[in-house]
């Protein structure tokens, strides 16, 4: 466009000739004769390529695509499955994919196979809607890579969002998790939107309705806000929280976050979700975190008190000293049979008998897995001692790194004096001990008896008595205390008057 017109001003008032134009830009003559004629040059002509290699299965295709219009929407072919067949049934023909993805993007447009949707922008008031959803991603903890499910709640008046990652999408988890948004928050949005996720909804109706999960129904009472739902499959209809989630993914994730624990990526998602407030999103004029301070006068307050996160079910104690917990079976120092109480967190699972708990173990995630703690089977193992060496207990244990080193010497040795029986049946005596006064205390005591060269359990029994009682210490006493103690000395004055009463006795015969 800049040469049409030096071509032009140059023309009128330059050299004035068209031979003197083209020589003096280096141009051929015909371009001075469009330009002189045209102020805007004229749109290229495009070369048509025949398409050499798609020729022959163009009839192929097209027969395909034709076909499609009747087909149900969810089974029509798409380029790549098109491709497939035709490197199966027309073997002959090398054509690349993307040759063919794009020759059938086109003809899909042309025959009305594809329909461009128009989404209509939307506009939010302060503190009136948040979105809320699972995503995934990975993560390295403890120098395991682990695949990582993320909640969010995204406020769409400010932009805000807070992450929080779990080893599993659990209804515990989903609800600790919203607490957690609205303590970061400040408050709780008058709505929130959420798909169609298990731990809210149970059955989908008709339309918008939805049959709800129970505990999930109490928990938004509890917290006093409303729940909307997107129609399935319909994922644009919670934009907001989606595109949030890919942005933090691909922003905050990327490298894969190395981690220690759950409580450090955690951490680290909230430092990550802080630092975002400074951020401005598109053409919005405020910051993310002021948007955040001013949404925080518009929401509900907290509530009081939190809601009841944990599940509580009632199993009883199996053949086995364990409690079933949806599909997993946690060990509980109970009699069999014995009903208790079992509190399942996100996190942890608690089991209680006559309220008191009387075990803690880490949640499990997957199906049929056994979690069992030693300290539970000691009672029973005193009993059957020789069931303790290949108990899943004790390999449990072990893998777990709570059974130390010293034990396995000790137990040998305590083996080859009293026999095999009596020698773990001692170890046992000694390990209900320790369940009483800390392991960690008779680990101790067992490597000082072990470094003195004894093997014998009254040694460790007072090793433990010593460490428990302390060492001795005299208490101080006033000096004028003892006074009370004072007694004069003795005098002979008595044995006087004795010889006055009989002077004959006084003599020395």
């Amino acid at each position: 466009m800049e040469l049409y017109e030096q071509i032009r001003r140059e023309y009128k008032y330059g050299v004035g000739t068209i031979k003197g134009v083209a020589l003096k830009f280096g141009v051929h003559r015909r371009m001075v004769r469009e330009a002189i004629g045209s102020a805007a040059p004229q749109p290229r002509k495009e070369a048509k390529r025949e398409r050499a290699k798609m020729a022959p299965v163009i009839p192929w295709i097209e027969a395909i695509l034709v076909s499609d219009q009747k087909a149900p929407h969810k089974q029509r072919h798409t380029a790549h499955r098109i491709w497939r067949r035709l490197k199966a049934e027309r073997s002959e023909v090398d054509v690349a994919e993307s040759t063919v993805r794009q020759y059938v993007r086109k003809r899909k447009i042309e025959l009305g196979l594809v329909h461009g949707e128009v989404f209509i922008a939307q506009t939010y008031q302060w503190g009136q809607e948040g979105q809320v959803d699972w995503y995934e991603a990975r993560a390295e903890i403890d120098g395991e890579d682990q695949k990582v499910h993320v909640f969010c709640l995204r406020s769409m008046g400010s932009g805000g969002a807070f992450h929080r990652a779990y080893p599993h999408a659990s209804q515990q988890a989903f609800l600790e998790a919203h607490e957690s948004a609205f303590e970061y928050f400040g408050g709780v949005f008058k709505t929130l939107r959420y798909d169609n996720l298990s731990s809210a909804v149970k059955k989908i109706l008709r339309g918008y309705d939805r049959e709800q999960n129970e505990r999930f129904i109490g928990f938004r009472s509890h917290w006093g806000f409303a729940a909307e739902f997107c129609m399935p499959a319909k994922g644009n209809q919670k934009g907001g929280v989606e595109g949030e989630n890919g942005y933090y993914r691909r922003n905050h994730m990327a490298p894969v976050p190395k981690v220690g624990n759950w409580e450090e990526l955690n951490a680290l998602l909230l430092a990550e979700s802080k630092q975002d407030e400074q951020r401005v999103i598109g053409e919005r004029s405020l910051t993310v975190g002021a948007g955040m301070c001013q949404e925080r006068e518009h929401l509900l307050p907290l509530a009081e008190e939190g809601f009841d996160l944990a599940a509580v079910p009632f199993p009883s104690v199996d053949g086995k000293g364990c409690v079933r917990v949806l599909t997993h079976f946690y060990s509980a120092p109970a009699p069999v049979g014995t009903e208790v109480q079992v509190k399942v967190h996100a996190a942890y699972v608690e089991i209680w008998h006559r309220g008191k708990s009387i075990a803690y173990h880490e949640r499990c995630f997957g199906r049929q897995k056994k979690v069992l703690k030693l300290e539970h089977y000691l009672d029973a193992l005193s009993r059957k001692p020789g069931a303790l060496a290949g108990s899943t207990a004790l390999e449990q244990c072990r893998s777990q790194g709570r059974w130390p080193a010293s034990f396995d010497p000790f137990g040998e040795s305590s083996k080859q004096r009293r026999g095999k029986q009596d020698g773990t049946r001692a170890m046992l005596d000694l390990l209900i001990v320790g369940r009483d006064c800390g392991y960690d205390a008779l680990r101790q005591a067992i490597e000082k008896t072990l470094e003195i060269g004894s093997s014998d359990v009254s040694v460790v029994l007072l090793l433990l008595n010593a460490d428990r009682a302390g060492p001795r210490s005299a208490e101080p006493v006033e000096i004028g205390a003892l006074t009370l103690y004072d007694r004069p000395m003795p005098t002979t004055a008595n044995y006087d008057q004795l010889l006055k009463k009989w002077p004959d006795r006084g003599a020395i015969q």
